[in-house]
């Protein structure tokens, strides 16, 4: 799924915050690294940052969880992250990213890493408040139970006053169920020079962001709020809100899918990861798990309890039931892979067809070849892995081992229940097992001494 990039007015940056330590995870992954519909929290992150246009993208990470900032340096480059050490709190968190941003002239964003659901389109309002004319502004959202969230003190005209942590709201504040998600945007000398001034007597004795925001309004700057859905802003601190989130990030996905003109009779059981490309007029049936790296041309049919991932399927194509596409399946028009048949890094030509019990893994199969039932590549000899490739409208009997590396002519076959270990030419008949040689009576006095046998311990 490709997201769009937005255009921006002025330079922006982007400072993520990711330094939490996330112990309610009881995870030994960080938990901004763990994933939702296949992408790390962080990396969602970071695809907002992206898809607002930042040029500068800043992450702020713990000493505790080296992991973290490697995966945002290998993104983002050497110069990526900066260390907020020790943890004082989220304006602390900020100034970390002080030094970095030095050299940037241009609007600043302040996002989480532990908020995938905060995407470019939901950040974007901010800036359109900058624009409007605001020195500082922050997204808020009407929380449904308020309790535990910053509240916004509002003028009229989404004019912002404060914001009152919920350890320092007072009974009358505890009712405003305008909430503060966090996310902040401001220019960078601006933001910093407030930074500057924020002080930590407060209930937890930490260095609050929010509180840039009675700052600037002390000082006649313009402060205001954008407003998002509440679902859109809500953080990960736990298993369980990962699993929440997840679902709001599924069924917003599956609704889009099905407005394009995807068929899903049961969309509550599809699976989708964050980057599936599905064309209009594609079938998904029940069940259907789709990992990253998988995009499903019109008119293809993807039959119930079938798994892709890193796999493309053709026009017309038919996959499943029980199908596995796995890295390197690229399936042709009007090609089938049917029940209980795994597919890796095969490209698998148009009309094709391997309909059950087959394992097809490194190699090619020809247009219109026809892959018989419990027939197998064998590419892997322990060490190394080997190709095995099979020509334009060739056909393998059942049960027959292609040991690579080994190619099967254009028209060839291969007898049933044949290894094969040679090349074979092009129309010709490979059979690869011994003589059949037939026992007359053999089986009747088999089973008459084995009866005897037994009949003798009976008694």
């Amino acid at each position: 799924m490709t997201v769009p990039v937005l255009q921006p007015i002025r330079p922006r940056a982007a400072v993520i915050l990711a330094a939490g330590q996330g112990t309610r995870m009881k995870s030994p992954t960080p938990k901004v690294l763990h994933k939702l519909a296949g992408r790390t929290l962080l990396d969602h992150a970071i695809d907002a940052a992206e898809g607002l246009g930042c040029e500068r993208i800043i992450v702020v990470v713990g000493a505790h969880s080296p992991q973290v900032g490697e995966a945002a340096r290998k993104r983002l480059g050497p110069n990526a992250t900066v260390v907020q050490d020790p943890p004082l709190g989220t304006g602390h968190a900020v100034l970390a990213a002080k030094d970095a941003l030095a050299d940037f002239n241009g609007d600043v964003v302040v996002t989480y890493a532990d908020c995938p659901l905060t995407t470019a389109g939901v950040i974007a309002p901010l800036f359109d408040q900058i624009t409007g004319g605001a020195h500082v502004a922050v997204l808020g959202f009407e929380a449904h139970n308020p309790t535990g969230y910053g509240r916004l003190i509002l003028a009229p005209g989404h004019v912002l006053l404060r914001i009152v942590e919920e350890k320092e709201a007072d009974l009358a504040t505890k009712q405003v169920k305008h909430c503060n998600s966090g996310v902040l945007a401001a220019d960078r000398a601006i933001l910093f020079d407030l930074l500057a001034n924020v002080r930590n007597d407060n209930a937890k004795g930490e260095y609050y962001l929010t509180d840039v925001v009675g700052l600037a309004h002390d000082r006649k700057l313009v402060t205001r709020a954008a407003f998002a859905p509440e679902a859109s802003v809500q953080g990960v601190n736990s298993q369980a809100e990962l699993a929440a989130a997840e679902v709001v990030w599924q069924k917003a996905r599956r609704n889009a899918l099905l407005v394009e003109g995807v068929t899903m009779p049961a969309p509550e059981t599809v699976h989708l990861s964050w980057d599936t490309q599905i064309a209009g007029g594609a079938v998904v049936e029940q069940f259907v798990v789709f990992g990253p790296g998988v995009s499903v041309e019109s008119g293809a049919v993807i039959k119930a309890f079938s798994h892709l991932e890193g796999a493309h399927v053709g026009e017309g194509a038919l996959i499943g039931p029980y199908a596995r596409l796995r890295p390197g399946a690229e399936i042709g028009p009007e090609a089938h892979i049917g029940n209980f048949v795994e597919v890796k890094n095969v490209k698998v030509g148009k009309g094709a067809k391997a309909n059950h019990l087959s394992y097809l893994g490194d190699g090619s199969v020809g247009e219109k070849a026809n892959i018989g039932a419990g027939a197998i590549f064998c590419n892997y000899d322990g060490f190394e892995k080997f190709q095995t490739h099979v020509g334009k409208g060739a056909f393998i009997g059942s049960n027959s081992a292609l040991v690579a590396p080994v190619r099967v002519g254009d028209g060839a076959m291969t007898g049933s229940g044949s290894v094969i270990t040679k090349d074979v030419e092009d129309g010709a008949l490979a059979l690869a097992r011994p003589e059949q040689t037939i026992k007359a009576g053999w089986a009747t006095k088999f089973r008459a001494l084995k009866q005897a046998k037994k009949d003798a311990k009976t008694k």
